[in-house]
């Protein structure tokens, strides 16, 4: 026994492959040290949270976001692959532990009367029923198939992380969708008013016309400002039906969807961001999320390519019964036992588990390398977003102050008019101007809530990793 202990603790020590050293490790960047540049200042710490969308006290958005959740055509691909995932992960799993199975034949044969058997074996015909329970053992001494569920353990959490990736992305297009809808809506009723007024100057300017008050060429001015807010008109009508579409497109929804949708008036909200991007920013964007496990599960790839390298020893054994007679079947002396170990050692395949390796550790940088310019990415990404926000802000200050200007001037054309100092057509002016200071009002606040969404999407919306999963692989790793 002792020689035999020996003999193959030689054998294993004499056939390990000897690992060839890693040279190229890609450098990983570190997410802590992401910073935004210092001339971007917003509120407060821990913006965006989950459902971001219902801050906007929007019961239509609400239900929108959540009916495409709840099954919008664009999740089902991730679904599918989080499918195929557990499915990997499942047959990992089921290489490590014992592995037992049943065996049951019956066949009936004739043996040769020349052959191996003299009679009365030979020559004659005999039945063979065989019932057997085997039991293979994998020891997995070096942790490939640790490695290998390791491995699968971190694709399914990339496809997990995909997955609210792909929720994120649902939500932020339904809500850029639906405030595009709702800013051409207040648009074009703001529109209608500019039209009535425009009509009403035309009409004023026609009767001054009349009374050789005017020439004809005001009249065609005016009347060439109404073919332009026509236009306009048709032209926002357009896209309101485009946008119906898109957003219809988004909930998979059928023709008749959003046939009840209504102008909301919109609410201010307020938004905030971390003044430094590090380890929350890694934590809310799904996307980062995905990489590091793909850099993880890549690490566990290279794992189960060194383990390869050494002996793999198994031990198989069973028990069973086998007869020639069916009525002996069950007796004693018809059972079977057997063990038996198994030694594998990769003597001559060094090459082949060199060219593992070797690609397993190019996968490793290539994963690391995307991981880094998704960093990259998810900052600039990040401070771009929220540049335009701050810039779409200071617009808007300016802008109040110009509509502020106008509605003056227009208090003081109806002042006049009261006052028998200015004719009508000089209060219509002004209420133009106003209005159309009010279309600039509209379309900015539109492009605020577009730059707000895009934003929070480029902030991951909130999205926290869900750990559980990987917290239970660990118990089933060790």
């Amino acid at each position: 026994m002792k020689k035999s202990l020996l003999t193959m603790a030689a054998l294993l020590l004499a056939g390990c492959a000897a690992i060839p050293p890693d040279a190229h490790i890609a450098a990983q960047r570190d997410i802590t040290t992401a910073d935004l540049t210092a001339d971007i200042h917003l509120a407060r710490e821990g913006w965006p949270q989950a459902r971001w969308w219902t801050a906007y006290g929007d019961a239509q958005l609400n239900a929108l976001v959540e009916q495409a959740l709840q099954g919008g055509p664009s999740l089902e691909v991730a679904a599918a692959r989080i499918g195929s995932a557990r499915s990997e992960l499942s047959r990992s799993m089921a290489d490590m532990g014992i592995d037992i199975s049943g065996y049951a034949n019956a066949n009936r044969q004739r043996y040769s009367g020349t052959g191996l058997f003299p009679a009365p074996i030979g020559g004659a015909y005999f039945t063979t029923e065989t019932l057997r329970l085997e039991a293979r053992y994998n020891f997995d001494w070096w942790g490939k198939n640790r490695a290998q569920v390791a491995a699968a353990v971190g694709a399914l959490n990339v496809d997990r992380a995909a997955y609210a990736q792909a929720e994120q992305a649902l939500a932020a297009a339904i809500a850029q969708s639906y405030f595009r809808l709702q800013g051409d809506f207040a648009r074009l009723d703001n529109l209608a008013r500019m039209t009535a007024a425009q009509t009403a100057l035309a009409q004023d300017r026609n009767r001054r016309i009349d009374s050789g008050l005017a020439s004809a060429d005001a009249s065609h001015a005016a009347q060439a400002e109404l073919a332009q807010l026509r236009k306009h008109t048709a032209q926002l009508n357009t896209d309101i039906g485009v946008e119906r579409e898109a957003l219809r497109a988004l909930l998979g929804a059928d023709h008749a969807a959003l046939a009840d949708l209504k102008p909301v008036q919109a609410k201010a909200v307020a938004h905030a961001l971390p003044a430094r991007l590090g380890i929350d920013l890694l934590a809310r964007r799904p996307d980062l999320q995905a990489a590091r496990w793909k850099v993880e599960s890549s690490l566990s790839r290279i794992d189960a390519a060194k383990a390869a390298f050494y002996p793999d020893v198994n031990l198989t054994g069973s028990i069973g019964l086998d007869t020639i007679k069916v009525e002996n079947l069950l007796q004693a002396a018809s059972r079977t036992v057997y063990l038996g170990p198994t030694l594998s050692l990769p003597i001559f395949d060094s090459r082949r588990l060199d060219a593992q390796l070797d690609a397993t550790r190019t996968a490793r940088n290539e994963r690391i390398a995307e991981y880094n310019q998704a960093v990259v990415d998810a900052v600039r990404e990040v401070a771009q977003d929220a540049l335009q926000v701050q810039g779409i802000e200071q617009q808007i200050a300016e802008q109040a102050a110009s509509s502020k200007a106008t509605a003056a001037q227009l208090a003081s054309a109806q002042k006049r008019y009261e006052r028998g100092l200015a004719d009508n057509a000089a209060v219509l002016h002004a209420q133009l101007a106003v209005l159309r200071e009010r279309d600039a009002d509209l379309t900015l606040q539109q492009v605020q809530r577009l730059a707000e969404v895009a934003l929070t999407n480029a902030l991951g919306g909130g999205y926290h990793e869900q750990a559980p999963l990987a917290t239970a692989m660990k118990q089933v790793l060790k």
